[in-house]
């Protein structure tokens, strides 16, 4: 395939490549399609699936729930619970999937006439997912039944003894499985080995998706039980604003089902109806109705800050309040540990980053050192990922020499399936997780050798992955084509989001008018087309890499062909056009 505009090495060292070459164009009826269409066919969609795809809605998307594993079970049990009006409790993950899927379930329930409690693990105190301590304290206060959301799909022993005491639990997660099983009443998960086909087909969904599923198999269960015959049915809709919070935070493929989640659930939003959210809308400074891209860098930060350095059940409490001036007093608890949480991480990011010369050999960075904060080491990783385009394993050691590591994949390389290996081959106290992002607890003596078995398993496909990455582009515009109209239009095919990637479009020649840093080693760049355009650029984070230098030293007047996102800006009076700047290369 040839490189687009003959690109083969561009200023930070990739190829440029389209991102499809549809075969339609190869047939002799072929007819050129109108712009949404061919984003679509890019990344994906089939031609009889086009319409479906065009418009993402939950009833062209939805599968009938019965086809997950144990789903009917889990129902019929939370369906005798609310008849039986007994105390459940929901035990939530301490981040945004967790949160909202802890949410989500024990809305409904109240709406069904049980109120159920939660229970959301400190990070520093409990660790991840359920304790069996915690499982069998709870079965003391009462709570006969359990919900896990977004943990328990790996904690047997936790299992273990709330079966010995009596404590049933329904597990309802998606990270990666074992052959075996934990011993639970239910466990719904389409990531199990034994998922049937049409199951794991949705194994992309995030938990609060699964937790939606269950509430729609819940509803349908009490409906055939006539329970709905002197009660109104709960709108189990209205809820998509939390599936699509979650969704987007937990970095989901947005394909298929996901992407009616979100693309529904950003309606549901626009329409506040969640108090919570509201208020949280309010302390992120938003002044417009929220797109997709808020929901993944303004809200769900916010909502993680409390699981990262603050209290764990903040972002559940938000998302239940029905008060308004408590969620007003959390929203504005959540923003300042959000502050707090980007301190704390740049502290932590700026040692890191110093350690990666350590890792130049290996296919997967592994960093740890004592005294880093455990909550933010999940978003350092993920920094390090971007910078050495290669998986990131980020622990911090407590002082009895314990290890707990958030680890980052990149596109092509399954680090749950790599972690679960590790703790099978007895080098981790605990692990687990899904293709791109995954958790450990480690012994501080057994990092090298630790390091040493990821790289052993991942070295080629890692190396594979870097070398086959180029730079997919999915439209060429001159410089005055890059405006409010072809950017609204292109977000036809959205919402984008992992796995539906928003497009990226390129466009040129142009002369640098003026380049320089701003914010955090931001490079901002404002350069101008012979077509008398001119285009405002940001490249984020990029002061100091191979292409941020090349810009800033570049002599005023060069002529390049620049990549990247078409972003309205409405700063101003009118809207305009921006890039943010993926790429470049000399047009000379």
């Amino acid at each position: 395939m040839n490189a687009v505009l003959n690109v083969e090495k561009s200023l930070s060292g990739q190829s440029w490549r389209w991102r499809s070459t549809s075969a339609d164009a190869r047939d002799p009826g072929f007819q050129p399609d109108d712009l949404v269409t061919q984003l679509l066919l890019a990344r994906g969609a089939s031609r009889e699936t086009l319409e479906v795809n065009r418009d993402p809605t939950i009833r062209g998307f939805m599968p009938d729930p019965s086809v997950f594993q144990d789903m009917d079970v889990a129902a019929d049990r939370l369906a005798l619970a609310i008849r039986n009006q007994e105390k459940v409790t929901i035990f939530g993950d301490y981040d945004v999937d967790g949160a909202t899927s802890a949410a989500l379930l024990i809305r409904l329930l109240r709406d069904l006439g049980l109120d159920a409690g939660y229970y959301i693990p400190d990070r520093l105190m409990e660790g991840y997912g359920p304790s069996g301590e915690a499982l069998v304290k709870l079965g003391e206060q009462g709570s006969n039944l359990v919900v896990t959301v977004d943990c328990g799909a790996m904690a047997f022993e936790a299992l273990d003894m709330a079966d010995k005491a009596g404590v049933e639990v329904i597990v309802v997660d998606h990270h990666k499985c074992a052959v075996e099983l934990p011993k639970a009443l239910a466990l719904v998960n389409p990531n199990r080995l034994d998922e049937s086909e049409a199951g794991a087909e949705h194994g992309h969904l995030a938990a609060v998706g699964m937790a939606f599923l269950l509430g729609a198999a819940l509803v349908r269960t009490l409906r055939n039980k006539g329970f709905f015959a002197n009660r109104a049915e709960p709108k189990l809709l209205e809820l998509l604003d939390i599936v699509a919070l979650g969704t987007v935070a937990d970095v989901a493929q947005l394909r298929g089902l996901n992407r009616a989640f979100v693309a529904q659930g950003i309606k549901v939003l626009a329409g506040r109806q969640n108090v919570g959210l509201s208020a949280l809308i309010d302390a992120s400074r938003l002044k417009r109705a929220p797109v997709c891209s808020d929901l993944g860098f303004a809200l769900g930060p916010r909502i993680n800050a409390g699981g990262r350095v603050g209290k764990s059940d903040l972002g559940v409490r938000l998302l239940i309040t029905q008060d308004p001036e408590e969620a007003q007093a959390i929203a504005a608890e959540l923003d300042h540990l959000n502050q707090e949480r980007r301190a704390i991480e740049a502290h932590v990011l700026e040692e890191a980053d110093a350690m990666c010369s350590s890792q130049q050999n290996q296919a997967v960075a592994v960093l740890s050192a004592r005294g880093w904060h455990p909550g933010v080491i999940g978003i350092v990783a993920g920094r390090i990922k971007e910078k050495l385009n290669r998986p990131a394993i980020i622990i911090a050691v407590d002082e009895e020499g314990i290890g707990k590591g958030s680890g980052r994949s990149i596109s092509g390389i399954d680090l749950g399936a790599a972690i679960i290996a590790a703790k099978d081959s007895g080098l981790l106290i605990a692990g687990g997780g899904h293709a791109m992002a995954a958790g450990i607890t480690i012994d501080a003596d057994k990092v090298d050798a630790f390091s040493e078995f990821l790289n052993d398993r991942l070295a080629d496909s890692v190396g594979k992955a870097q070398d086959g990455k180029a730079l997919l582009v999915d439209a060429l515009l001159s410089p005055r084509g890059v405006n409010p109209t072809i950017v609204e239009a292109m977000d036809g095919a959205g919402p984008y989001g992992m796995g539906w990637p928003a497009p990226r479009v390129v466009t040129g020649p142009v002369r640098i008018v003026k380049c320089d840093i701003v914010g955090t080693d931001h490079v901002r760049m404002i350069v101008a087309g012979d077509d008398g355009a001119s285009i405002k650029t940001i490249a984020f984070r990029a002061a100091e890499t191979d292409l941020g230098q090349a810009l800033l030293n570049a002599p005023r007047g060069r002529k390049l062909w620049i990549a990247g996102r078409a972003k309205i800006d409405d700063w101003g009076s009118r809207p305009s056009a921006e890039i943010h700047l993926e790429d470049a290369a000399w047009a000379d």
